[in-house]
């Protein structure tokens, strides 16, 4: 019976865990935040600490492994005392008590319990698949800086708007001369087209009449078509509700090769279970699955009975 498994396991759902005659295992939620002098973000956080005084029963712990067990209260009660003693009389001969996902106790020069929390697990499934990042120092105030300084050092006596005006002012006194003689050249052409060829202006005149007749002329009714009503019914798409629900995946292993992931597959369906294939980590590994759940509760039920007949090192991913 590995106590430790236990606890993670609550730690999830509770804020405070007694272990009876040893002490309590507490957490509280810690806001995103970020490290100025490495530039990390972390995301929100579930911090754990130990208490040594809170030693009293409260039946969080002894029912829940009780049941998981397949136990009576009062025979689990005694199991959980028994190792109380003994994490205890390991910590007196100087013994630290490591646990991965939790921490290290140990006992200081006053004869005090110690203990330093683990970092590599968040309790805060709100925050399940967050990790912390780096981002670079942004140095562009420092640069506008510095070249606000080096112009205050050169002088300037011609700025690139004054030398930009001077090139382009005589440009703009040839473009006016010759946009002038072509408007004169074009005025006068049409006027000596209207005074020598008085038929020209009577068929644009007769044309002119013509148009304006068939801007007039409509070949279609005003009135608006009206429609009859159609009546459209939702279909509730359910594969799209099941998609926004949240996964919880019983792991039975990450593989680096794709081939041994489909092969842990094929042996695990062999054995009745209903595994799959769900996709490649962060770090590019192919991981496998026992099963999948919705609910967080029978994902941790399943995940329980799968360590104790199947694999020890089966973990709980969230998606």
């Amino acid at each position: 019976m590995r106590l430790e498994h236990y606890i993670e396991e609550l730690l999830y759902r509770y804020n405070c865990v007694i272990v009876p005659e040893f002490g309590a295992f507490l957490t509280q939620t810690k806001s995103a935040f970020i490290k100025e002098d490495t530039h990390t973000f972390y995301p929100p956080t579930k911090e754990v600490s130990f208490n040594a005084q809170l030693v009293s029963n409260d039946g969080l712990l002894v029912s829940y492994m009780a049941e998981a067990e397949k136990t009576t209260y009062e025979e689990m009660l005694k199991r959980i005392a028994t190792l109380s003693k003994d994490w205890k009389n390991r910590l007196e001969t100087g013994e630290r008590l490591i646990f991965d996902a939790i921490g290290k106790l140990w006992l200081n020069k006053d004869g005090k319990i110690s203990f330093e929390p683990a970092v590599k697990v968040n309790y805060l499934t709100t925050s399940f698949g967050l990790s912390s990042c780096v981002s670079a120092k942004i140095t562009r105030e420092i640069l506008k800086e510095q070249i606000v300084a080096l112009e205050e050092e050169i002088p300037f006596m011609i700025t690139p708007e004054q030398r930009e005006t001077n090139q382009i002012r005589p440009y703009l006194k040839y473009a006016a001369v010759m946009f002038l003689g072509l408007s004169l050249g074009f005025t006068g052409y049409r006027f000596y087209n209207e005074n020598e060829n008085p038929k020209l202006v009577v068929q644009q005149n007769v044309q002119t009449q013509i148009t304006r007749q068939i801007e007039q002329a409509t070949f279609f009714d005003t009135d608006p078509l009206e429609l009859p009503a159609l009546n459209l019914k939702a279909i509730l798409n359910t594969a799209v509700e099941k998609s926004n629900q949240t996964q919880y995946y019983i792991i039975a292993g990450a593989f680096k090769v794709k081939e041994n992931a489909d092969k842990k597959v094929n042996q695990l369906r062999a054995k009745g279970f209903n595994a799959d294939y769900i996709g490649i980590n962060k770090f590019n590994f192919y991981m496998v699955s026992f099963d999948s759940f919705t609910d967080v509760d029978q994902a941790l039920s399943y995940l329980r009975t799968v360590k104790k007949t199947e694999s020890s090192d089966a973990w709980l991913y969230q998606e």
